[in-house]
């Protein structure tokens, strides 16, 4: 008897594959760094950044902005602020 929750089809279940060739070394690097940071192998990091920039979740506008109110709160200046002060010290 198989686990709750598995099915048997008699049709098989295909995933498209997809060969990525010619990859600059740079992002090679970098895609393998992301990967062991995030504990996932290439293939399963490279299907999350794919997945991320073509399928992005919607963000709620107002909950947006509640996060970026708790922010000013927490630091105590505006962006603005912190543009106009890096100005006025010649950091800009």
């Amino acid at each position: 008897m198989l686990p709750k929750g598995i099915l048997l089809s008699k049709h098989p279940i295909t995933v498209p594959t997809l060969t990525i060739k010619k990859v600059p070394e740079t992002l090679y690097r970098k895609l393998k760094e992301r990967a062991a940071r995030h504990h996932r192998s290439m293939n399963n990091e490279v299907i999350v950044c794919l997945e991320q920039i073509l399928l992005p979740t919607p963000r709620d506008a107002k909950a947006l902005i509640r996060e970026a109110e708790a922010l000013h709160q927490k630091v105590g200046k505006t962006f603005p602020d912190i543009v106009g002060e890096a100005k006025r010290e010649g950091r800009a």
